[in-house]
């Protein structure tokens, strides 16, 4: 357990939460509740965008992955996916798990590995600068994207999946990885007034 966090350089949310002297048992369990909770809202809250309103949900995604590392993130995701599949209403049209088999499940599956992705990325210093963090975003995002337009294409013809799933989102995302890449590498900066 103690591999998660994997040092004070690389962990964004280390360097901003420094919980060292609390139990790692404690110090994960918060992380994840914390992780799955912005998650949970992130899905619920709908902001008006053009051409469709947009949930926030991938930008936290990215958040969790560029500030945790692979490790935790994905294990923030992984609860998070759980907690669903258990019934609790954390997606954003309730849970259960034939929530995890229906047409969004593609994306869900997709910012799991996402989250791992972006992980790795931060664990390698990708965070600190714009343009790297801009790539690790992308890929992340392509990642989101094809695992969820593969699955709905899979259910319902990937032209349409391509039409409903995609095209309408990319506005709202291209704008979600602006926001992220303007805001994690300035957190860094901050860090390094500590």
């Amino acid at each position: 357990m103690k591999k998660i966090f994997l040092n004070t350089e690389s962990n964004l949310i280390e360097l901003l939460f420094p919980l060292h002297k609390l139990n790692n048992y404690v110090k994960y369990c918060l992380v994840l509740i914390l992780g799955s909770l912005l998650l949970t809202v992130s899905a619920k809250i709908q902001v008006p965008f053009w051409p469709v309103p947009m949930t926030m949900q991938t930008f936290v995604v990215f958040l969790i992955g560029m500030s945790c590392g692979s490790k935790l993130a994905f294990l923030i995701l992984l609860t998070y996916l759980l907690e669903g599949a258990f019934g609790l209403p954390v997606f954003a049209k309730g849970g259960g798990v034939l929530y995890l088999s229906g047409p969004t499940a593609g994306y869900l599956y997709g910012m799991a590995i996402a989250a791992l992705i972006l992980g790795y990325f931060a664990d390698k210093g990708f965070g600190k600068s714009i343009l790297k963090c801009f790539f690790a975003i992308t890929i992340a995002t392509l990642i989101i994207f094809g695992f969820g337009v593969g699955y709905l294409g899979y259910i319902i013809g990937y032209e349409k999946a391509i039409i409903v799933g995609l095209t309408p989102f990319i506005p709202s995302e291209l704008f979600k990885i602006v926001l992220a890449v303007l805001i994690i590498p300035k957190i860094w900066n901050f860090t390094r007034n500590f």
